[in-house]
């Protein structure tokens, strides 16, 4: 039986016959296509995909001392991946803006303090080339180590305590929280409260700012219940509003997760939402379209901010050089619940 000829893959060398260019031309085109002409780029990307050609990276690697790979940084425990939808649309957006620019994501989880450890040595060991950091917290350790090892970080709303020195693509967390408390008293709402999201991440503080900065004097703790992002938390934090303050005519939960939980405790209360509370999420997570009723939300445009964070990352790693952080604005979005 005669044996099959196995085919050998095709080389740069080929790519640069078909194309009609010098070997060079193609190595510029792969390691970033500087100082080549349109007509040559064009040339050898036609002849790349007619001769198959697939880049090594184990080998480019050596040459630009790039893995070619972005870290994608989560800093909660691993169900949460599975619990916030915010989490998934995030990576899904910084998946496609990589992919523009052929490069890969890692995803990794510092939920606690030895994943932080693990995920800081790996960091460190030059696998990746930078890191999005997701969901920071005030103190975490990641952040200082990462920055004093000098990989390249942007993170995902204002990481507390490095404003100034880590930059940043954020949601307007306090503007927002501000316009959706302002929202509630145009409906005539007059006790309005709120259900926190974790005061050591900048959305939780800066929304429970932005409440405060409308309510002003009239702030009474008791119109005010700390959650952790969590449809559980919701729910207690409801209960423990409705049992301090009976009276209450609104609630404002800090994400939509939290606003699900809320309406839940109501419901099994048998209090009417709108009629007797309204409540209004933050997110626009695709929860807010799945409660009964429709969730009135703030919407933060998280592929926008995904696709930002990224492009300041691989400015950072392309350049070395800092960058500005941004700030996006948030968007009312009225549904049934208020």
């Amino acid at each position: 039986m005669a044996r099959r000829a196995i085919r050998s893959r095709p080389t740069i060398n080929d790519v640069a016959a078909v194309a009609g260019v010098s070997r060079g031309t193609v190595s510029r085109v792969l390691n970033g296509g500087h100082y080549v002409s349109p007509a040559a780029l064009a040339s050898v990307s036609r002849a790349m995909l007619q001769t198959g050609y697939v880049v090594n990276r184990s080998a480019r690697s050596l040459v630009t001392k790039r893995s070619g790979c972005v870290a994608f940084v989560l800093a909660e425990p691993q169900e949460r991946l599975f619990e916030d939808p915010n989490f998934n649309v995030l990576i899904r957006a910084a998946t496609h803006a990589l992919a523009q620019r052929d490069v890969n994501l890692t995803l990794m989880i510092a939920g606690d303090p030895e994943d932080r450890a693990r995920v800081v040595r790996y960091l460190q060991s030059d696998h990746v080339d930078g890191a999005l950091l997701i969901s920071t917290h005030s103190g975490d350790a990641v952040m200082s180590e990462l920055q004093r090892a000098g990989v390249p970080i942007v993170a995902c709303g204002k990481p507390l305590g490095y404003e100034e020195t880590i930059p940043y693509v954020a949601a307007d967390d306090r503007g927002g929280a501000r316009d959706m408390t302002r929202y509630l008293q145009g409906l005539g709402r007059r006790r309005i409260a709120t259900i926190t999201g974790p005061l050591d991440m900048p959305g939780g503080l800066e929304r429970l700012e932005g409440y405060c900065d409308v309510i002003g004097r009239k702030v009474r703790r008791e119109l005010i219940a700390n959650g952790d992002y969590s449809f559980e938390s919701g729910e207690r934090a409801m209960s423990t509003l409705l049992d301090n303050s009976p009276d209450i005519d609104a609630v404002f939960a800090a994400s939509d997760v939290m606003a699900a939980g809320a309406l839940a405790t109501l419901r099994r209360r048998g209090i009417a939402v709108p009629g007797d509370i309204a409540v209004a999420g933050f997110d626009d997570s695709r929860i807010a379209v799945t409660t009964d009723p429709q969730l009135t939300t703030m919407r933060q445009p998280l592929d926008e901010i995904a696709a930002h964070m990224v492009e300041l990352l691989l400015e950072i790693i392309d350049s070395g050089e800092d960058v500005k952080s941004a700030t996006f604005p948030t968007t009312l979005v009225k549904r049934a619940s208020a």
